[in-house]
């Protein structure tokens, strides 16, 4: 036997011996034999089958039916000379199915022309990134879930505690839930949520002996996670105790327990319990969303407790509207900052493109709250309002909205002077519900803002191009039209509202400086 000769055993000894020892699948494929000629050891453990099996098999056995087609497109391109990488699900020989990204390139193979796939098995990588990809779709359900309970308490001061437990079983199963409200030494339920024979026996009432009970169960403003109700932790044994006689009925047929205290700075003014079936259910995730609500729903008790004691409707009137803006605004907006920021890295690891989108989410969303800050402290200054000139302020409150609700605003402003005070406010404060308005209602994708301004005249306009309405079927105090008018009718200024079903919205304002009337 010649050198060459020597030489090519042993150049095909050491390829057969690096094809045998590759970690991944080698499978090579003859194209006019429509059949594998060639496996290694990894693709055969990968699909099951010994190598006496493997050999000789139609390509057709280990891939999905539906992929077929694809592989054939894939064999006439190589043919071409070019290689292909792609992600497919290949079958084991127990019809078990795996994920593998799949490198297919044309080789000649003991004189026939044949084709090579590399093939790796990343299952489990598909497998995590299908897990983060579920909970980042959880966190979003949560995160539009909790702004709903928000906008829901924020836009009213009527306490309603059935709808929050209601709202909070969205993101939180339990089997009972109750509402609290502490009076003087006594918890007393609100609301309950649970079987009838719990929802029957309202109220509950549990009397708190001593301050130490009321300092346990405030556990420093954090909730309180209970695994098992019936073990002998000192948290279960308190539990027991403090639940005793009538009102056991809320610890049977339950093991989990958690319990979130409502309070406002250090003044305990209730509290959230809520129970499961199952032990160990409540998870510390569980207990951050509940504790969210659980602030959202003091803060509405607070809100209410004014809204009983106050004696002047205008006042009440404005409370509720900074109330209203706080919530959906800054209170939203730093929240869904805070969600994104928490889920930024991961998906950073995961796809740079879609985390770039949400590093801009977070930009717009940061942005927009300062600009709420920036114009809830103007209103807090009422100078501001009158001394700042009307085109800035529209600006402000144009900035506010689209930080709020991506949606942009264009504004278009022909002249200036010097308007009266009651008249600018009135202004301000119509233009803020009308942005409101189109937030809560319309469903818009733009909005326009036009004002012409001189020393005795305004004129201006809002238009959007959302849902619209019918005004004819609109009672006076819908979305807040009665209160429009009302303002622009205590300035003497001219207030029309132009809608139509699926044509948008326009609000027009007119006003003009009565003659011999100076400006104040």
């Amino acid at each position: 036997m010649s050198k060459e000769s020597d030489d090519r055993i042993t150049a095909e000894e050491e390829y057969r011996t690096i094809f045998e020892a590759a970690s991944d699948g080698l499978i090579i494929y003859d194209i006019e034999a429509d059949l594998v000629v060639e496996a290694n050891p990894a693709a055969c453990e990968m699909h099951g089958y010994t190598r006496a099996e493997f050999i000789g098999l139609n390509p057709a056995v280990f891939i999905l039916p539906e992929s077929h087609a694809q592989f054939r497109e894939h064999v006439q391109t190589i043919k071409a000379g070019v290689a292909i990488e792609s992600l497919v699900i290949h079958k084991r020989r127990d019809d078990s199915l795996f994920h593998a990204e799949v490198r297919r390139s044309a080789i000649n193979y003991r004189g026939r022309p044949c084709l090579l796939s590399v093939i790796r098995d990343v299952s489990q990588r598909i497998q995590t990134e299908t897990i983060l990809s579920e909970q980042v779709r959880a966190r979003l359900r949560e995160q539009a879930t909790l702004l709903a309970i928000s906008h829901t308490l924020a836009s009213t001061l009527e306490f309603q505690p059935g709808l929050i437990l209601d709202q909070l079983r969205e993101i939180i199963e339990y089997t009972h839930g109750g509402l609290f409200t502490l009076e003087d030494s006594t918890l007393v339920t609100l609301a309950m949520r649970g079987t009838p024979q719990i929802e029957q026996a309202l109220p509950f009432r549990i009397h708190l002996e001593g301050p130490e009970t009321l300092t346990t169960l405030f556990n420093g403003h954090r909730p309180i996670r209970i695994g098992d109700v019936s073990s002998d932790t000192p948290q279960a044994q308190f539990l027991r105790m403090l639940l005793n006689d009538g009102n056991a009925v809320l610890l049977e047929g339950v093991r989990s327990w958690m319990w979130v205290p409502l309070a406002v700075k250090n003044r305990i003014i209730g509290g959230l319990g809520v129970a499961h079936e199952m032990r160990n259910y409540f998870t510390s995730h569980h207990a951050d969303l509940a504790l969210s609500v659980a602030n959202q729903a003091a803060l509405t008790i607070i809100n209410a407790e004014l809204y009983g004691h106050a004696q002047e409707f205008a006042v009440l009137e404005e409370r509720q509207r900074l109330a209203r803006n706080l919530h959906d605004a800054v209170n939203q907006s730093l929240f869904s900052a805070g969600l994104i920021a928490e889920v930024l890295p991961r998906l950073w690891d995961r796809d740079q493109e879609l985390a770039r989108e949400s590093l801009e989410d977070l930009r717009r969303l940061t942005r927009g709250a300062m600009a709420e800050m920036r114009a809830l402290l103007a209103e807090l200054r009422p100078s501001t309002l009158t001394d700042a000139d009307l085109g800035e302020l529209l600006r402000l409150l144009g900035n506010a909205f689209t930080g709020r609700t991506n949606v942009p605003i264009s504004l278009d402003m022909v002249g200036q002077g010097a308007l009266p005070a009651e008249v600018q406010v009135a202004i301000y404060r119509i233009c803020q519900e009308a942005l409101n308005n189109v937030a809560r209602h319309a469903r818009a994708e733009r909005v326009e803002i036009h004002l012409k301004q001189e020393e005795a005249f305004i004129e201006l306009s809002i238009r959007d191009d959302g849902l619209g309405f019918d005004p004819e079927q609109t009672s006076s105090g819908h979305y807040g039209i009665s209160m429009m008018r009302e303002r622009a009718e205590a300035v003497s200024a001219h207030l029309s509202i132009t809608s139509q079903p699926g044509r948008g919205t326009e609000l027009m304002i007119h006003w003009a400086k009565a003659p011999g009337k100076e400006t104040l």
